[in-house]
């Protein structure tokens, strides 16, 4: 367990949390911040063995029984994720990393994705934004950002918000150098020197966190961003921290390697929290160890344009998610290289269908007209898919920040007693009721399991029964997105936007509920109740202040604004299994203004 910069594609990892969960209902926390030593199944294939470089060592067994009992416990231990900003869990896109740009590129990005219907919610800019050399001092590079100020509010007008790339290296070449230097804000050799290297800046400095002071120090200079229009953060690096220094609380180094992200990702969140407000906070994290799960979001870091590479990002995305981190993100298409365009469409779906979604490369743009414009398509259709869910999603991120158990979940955390789930790495539930299954694949081709039950899916209204194996084939507009058996989805009236009011024309969409099933949805602070009794569906709201909707067998009913309660007829069949026209996706909302649709439903 030693964090590392060593890209996604390695045994190196950027975020090393010393904790694994068991099939025998326990999980074990090693309480060190050092460096800590596993070794699984290699001395005796039956047991598990951890060891540190120290005089004693402190674990804890965190009985469940069940997984998700397990990460609860685990998470009330070492902090809960903080609940991210709605519009966080729009579209992001970014300048990408060398890339050559200046404002009216970033203008052509914003007019490409408004042309063509894109909903975008972040623009992001990386390194560039200052001047090469002196990362970081914090100052937009005139030459090509002459009118940030000015810039900054433009973009807001466009109702966007504005991320900003950071690190915890101070270059030589910047004007923070000597500063921090002069007031001691700076990591320092044994000797007292300040401690510099030219690995990835020249004379390249670290920040030191343990001090209050320079926490300060460095908490002021994002201040100052956020008054000129900047609302988040990306926080770069925080890996390569080195051993030959002495830190201002006299803290040993070899505690503090991993520990220093925690140090420089708290204080980035603490300055958004002091000017954003706890609502508002959100940061797009690379490094991470045990307690950073408080300060996301968090993504996979440095990934290549592969289909490997993709699935390498959802495999290390659900162990993070099994440590406790809440939401995770990656740089959809790859960061590394560039995606052919069959791969970029396949990892848009994926990425669209994650916590966070972001348009991010190293030495080529993402907008999707570069690609193709079938890529236009696709990002549009998953991008409004997304937006149209968010009732479903962000209560999932309700319950992220509440309990501990993330949005994107291994398929073992919510099926611990079907075995058939124990090892799955390539596919996962987003939340509790929808199963992802990305597709790896130019032609389409994918493979998935489905547990027990009849699960419908999402888009098409198909259904499939398991415990079993499903081979499928996907155009580039669609994806394995299935509902589960008995659940209640509500789907948003809004597609341009991730944050609006959830429960104004929201549709609760039933899929096979059993006869006698009684399911509660809350979208946005009001409750819905969904019973069958018989052939009958019925539905009630407990703040029914705007219009809402039932539907369920490819049948609805709306609700006026002040109308609590909603039946909807079903077709007969057997009892618990959807009949032959079971749910179809979420197609054309009706118009709110023609009140229900009694020829289906009745309302009252």
């Amino acid at each position: 367990m030693w964090n590392a910069d060593g890209g996604t594609a390695t045994e190196q990892a950027y975020k090393n949390v010393p904790f694994y969960l068991t099939d025998a209902g326990y999980g074990v926390f090693v309480d060190h911040p050092g460096r800590v030593s596993f070794e699984v199944g290699s001395e005796a294939v039956s047991r598990v063995q951890f060891s540190a470089e120290t005089q004693q060592l402190t674990y804890y067994v965190i009985y469940g029984p069940t997984p998700k009992d397990v990460v609860r416990k685990y998470t009330a231990l070492t902090g809960r994720p903080a609940l991210p900003p709605a519009w966080s869990f729009g579209l992001w896109l970014s300048t990408s990393f060398t890339t050559s740009y200046d404002e009216a590129t970033v203008s052509s990005f914003i007019d490409g994705m408004r042309e063509r219907e894109l909903p975008l919610s972040v623009f992001h800019f990386d390194c560039f934004w200052m001047r090469e050399f002196n990362w970081c001092d914090f100052e937009w590079d005139p030459r090509v950002f002459p009118d940030p100020e000015g810039m900054l509010a433009r973009l807001k007008e466009r109702g966007l918000h504005i991320s900003v790339w950071i690190n915890p290296y101070i270059a030589q070449r910047s004007p923070l150098f000597a500063e921090g230097r002069a007031l001691g804000h700076l990591l320092k050799r044994p000797d007292g020197g300040v401690w510099q290297w030219d690995l990835w800046q020249p004379g390249m400095a670290l920040v030191d966190f343990t001090s209050e002071a320079a926490r300060d120090w460095y908490a002021a200079k994002l201040e100052a961003l956020l008054a000129q229009g900047v609302d988040c953060f990306k926080t770069d690096f925080g890996e390569r921290v080195p051993l030959d220094v002495a830190y201002a609380d006299g803290g040993d180094p070899e505690r503090m390697h991993n520990y220093y992200t925690y140090l420089y990702n708290r204080t980035v969140f603490d300055v958004l929290r002091k000017h954003r407000g706890e609502a508002e906070a959100v940061v797009f994290a690379r490094s991470a160890t045990a307690g950073s799960q408080q300060f996301p979001v968090h993504w996979g870091g440095d990934c290549e344009a592969t289909y490997e590479s993709m699935a390498e990002s959802l495999r290390g995305g659900l162990s993070l998610g099994l440590s406790g981190f809440g939401y995770w993100s990656h740089d959809i298409g790859g960061f590394e290289g560039t995606p052919t365009p069959a791969l970029f469409k396949r990892w848009l779906a994926f990425g669209l269908l994650s916590s966070h979604s972001r348009l991010h490369g190293s030495s080529s743009y993402r907008v999707p007209w570069l690609f193709d414009e079938e890529s236009v398509d696709v990002l549009r259709l998953f991008t409004r898919l997304k937006l149209r869910l968010m009732p479903y999603l962000y209560e999932a991120a309700r319950a992220a920040h509440a309990t501990g158990v993330p949005m994107m979940r291994a398929m073992v955390l919510e099926f611990p007693d079907d075995p058939g789930c124990a090892h799955l790495e390539r596919q996962y539930m987003l939340g509790p009721d929808l199963l992802v299954a990305p597709v790896f694949s130019d032609d389409g081709d994918v493979a998935y399991y489905v547990p027990g039950g009849t699960w419908t899916h999402f888009l098409t209204g198909r259904t499939v029964t398991g415990p079993r194996w499903v081979r499928e084939r996907h155009g580039f507009s669609s994806v394995p997105l299935l509902v589960r058996p008995g659940a209640v989805i509500p789907v948003g009236a809004v597609e341009d936007r991730p944050d609006y009011p959830y429960a104004d024309g929201v549709t609760l969409h039933a899929y096979g509920p059993a006869r006698g099933a009684r399911v509660t949805v809350v979208v946005d602070g009001v409750t819905f109740t969904v019973v069958r009794e018989g052939d009958t569906l019925r539905a009630s709201s407990s703040d029914p202040a705007a219009p809402w909707g039932l539907a369920a067998g490819g049948r609805s009913a709306r609700a006026a604004a002040g109308t609590g309660f909603l039946s909807l007829e079903l077709e007969p069949g057997p009892g618990s299994e959807p009949g032959p026209g079971s749910e179809p996706g979420p197609g054309p909302e009706p118009d709110p203004a023609r009140g229900p649709d009694r020829e289906r439903g009745r309302a009252w």
